[in-house]
C-alpha cells in the first residue's frame, strides 16, 4: 500500500463563501479520522492509504488504482451531508469541493466510478471530417466560454438535469473522469488538449443548441465526454488546466477547434482517435504533449490560442505582474481581489487600491493563489489572473 492526500473545501452554497468550522468525517477502511475547516474552507491535508502507484500506470481489472471514501461533512445551522466514492490515488492530492444548505436534513450523493475503471458507454463514432469542416462553423472566431451547460444524460432525456460549470472546471471535471492523475505530465497536456478541443467544437458549431437543444454538450460517454457533478478533482489536472485552459488543437490551414474523438485504447480502439492509455505509453517515452496529439490525429496538428474568454473582464496583458509592477493591470486586480476577498475574508483587502504592486498586494495574490490551490508565487501570471476573474465574476454574481 501507498499514501495519497485529501483535501476538503466546505462551501456555504447560496453564498459560495468558505465555512470555518466545518466538521468533516473521513470514513474507509481501516479509516475514521475526524478534522476541521479552517478560515478559508479547507481541511489540512490528510494522509490516506491508496494502492500501489502500478496499479494505475497499466491497464488492468483486477485491483482498483485508487482508494475510495466517505465523507461526512456537518455543520451547526446546516445540512449534514454525505458523499461516497471521494478518490485518492497514490502519491497525489485529491480535491474534494462540497457545498452545504441551510437546514436540518441529510443529504447523500453517491459517485460514480472512474471511466478507465467502470463501465460506460463506448463512444459513438461521428463523421470527423463533417465536423471538422470550416462550412460548419458558427462563430467567426473562436472563444472560451465563460460557462458551459452540461445536460447529465443523453440528448433525448428531458427530463435529466443541466448544470452551469465554468469552463476550466468543466474541463478539470472531465479531466479527472476520464485519465488518472498518476500519468506522465506530457500525457495529461495532451489529454486536456482533446478534451479541450472536442468541448470547443460542441460550442464553436452550436451543435445542440442548432438542433433544439437548451445545453452545450452532454455527460454521456456515448455522445460527448465525462462530467460527474461534484466529483473528486486531482491536483496535478487542475494545475494543467489553469495553465492551458484557452489551448487548443487545430489543423495548421483551419481555425476550427479539432473535433478530438478519443478512446482509452483497450476496450476500443478507433483509428485515428487519441488512445488515452496509448498516451500514456508515449509520456513515459519521453513525447511531448504536441508530438502525441500529432502521433493520433494528424501529423499537422498544431495548438493554438483562443485570445477572448467571454463574460470576463478585460484579457490577460500578456506579461506576468509582480512586486514593483504599475498601472491600470494592477489596479484592476487590486479591485477584483477586493471584491473577492467579501467572500473569503482570509483574503486580505489591499488599501489603497491604487495599482502599485506592493508588499500588500503580493500579500493577497499569495493568499488568494493558497485558496485556490494554486503555486504559491506571489506573481499574477495567466493562470493566477484568470482564477482572479473567474472567482471575481461568480463572487459578483451571487449579488445581482
Amino acid at each position: 500500500m501507498s499514501n495519497g492526500f485529501l483535501i476538503v473545501e466546505v462551501y456555504d452554497n447560496n453564498i459560495k463563501a468558505p465555512l470555518e468550522s466545518a466538521v468533516v468525517q473521513i470514513l474507509g477502511e481501516n479509516t475514521d479520522i475526524i478534522v476541521q475547516t479552517n478560515e478559508n474552507g479547507k481541511t489540512e491535508s490528510i494522509t490516506l492509504a491508496a494502492p500501489d502507484i502500478k496499479y494505475s500506470l497499466e491497464p488492468q481489472k483486477d485491483v482498483r488504482p485508487y482508494s475510495i471514501y466517505s465523507l461526512k461533512i456537518s455543520k451547526p445551522g446546516y445540512k449534514t451531508f454525505i458523499i461516497e466514492g471521494v478518490e485518492v490515488f497514490p502519491s497525489e492530492t485529491s480535491l474534494q469541493k462540497v457545498f452545504l444548505e441551510k437546514g436540518q436534513d441529510i443529504e447523500y450523493e453517491e459517485l460514480p466510478p472512474h471511466v478507465l475503471w467502470g463501465n460506460y458507454p463506448q463512444k459513438i463514432d461521428e463523421d470527423i471530417l463533417l465536423n471538422n469542416n470550416v462550412r460548419n462553423r458558427v462563430y467567426p472566431e473562436v472563444f472560451i466560454p465563460e460557462y458551459i451547460i452540461v445536460h447529465d444524460g443523453v440528448p433525448s432525456n428531458s427530463s435529466a438535469r443541466n448544470y452551469i460549470v465554468s469552463f476550466p472546471d468543466y474541463i478539470k471535471n472531465v479531466a479527472s473522469s476520464e485519465i488518472y492523475s498518476t500519468w506522465p505530465l506530457e500525457t495529461i497536456k495532451a489529454n486536456v488538449l482533446a478534451i479541450i478541443s472536442f468541448t470547443l467544437n460542441r460550442v464553436f458549431t452550436e451543435w445542440y443548441p442548432s438542433r433544439g437543444y437548451n445545453f452545450t454538450i452532454t455527460s454521456s460517454t456515448a455522445y460527448d465526454q465525462k462530467y460527474t457533478q461534484g466529483r473528486t478533482i486531482f491536483l496535478p489536472i487542475s494545475e494543467v488546466v489553469d495553465d492551458i485552459f484557452n489551448n487548443y488543437l487545430s489543423l495548421t490551414d483551419s481555425q476550427v477547434p479539432f473535433f478530438a474523438q478519443y478512446n482509452d485504447g483497450v476496450k476500443t480502439n478507433n483509428k485515428g482517435w487519441l488512445s488515452q492509455w496509448g498516451s500514456k505509453s508515449l509520456g513515459d517515452q519521453g513525447y511531448s504533449a504536441l508530438r502525441i496529439v500529432r502521433y493520433y490525429y494528424d501529423p499537422n496538428m498544431t495548438i493554438k490560442k483562443a485570445n477572448d474568454i467571454i463574460g470576463l473582464p478585460l484579457s490577460f496583458p500578456g506579461f506576468n505582474l509582480s512586486k514593483g509592477s504599475c498601472g491600470e493591470y494592477v489596479q484592476k486586480i487590486q479591485n477584483e481581489l477586493n471584491r473577492i476577498s467579501n467572500n473569503y475574508p482570509a483574503i486580505p483587502k489591499i488599501i489603497p487600491a491604487n495599482g502599485q504592486y506592493n508588499d500588500s498586494t503580493k500579500k493577497s495574490v499569495e493568499k488568494f493563489q493558497q485558496v485556490f490551490n494554486l503555486p504559491i508565487t506571489g506573481i499574477i501570471n495567466f493562470a493566477t489572473w484568470y482564477k482572479i476573474s473567474y472567482i471575481y465574476v461568480a463572487v459578483s454574481k451571487m449579488i445581482n
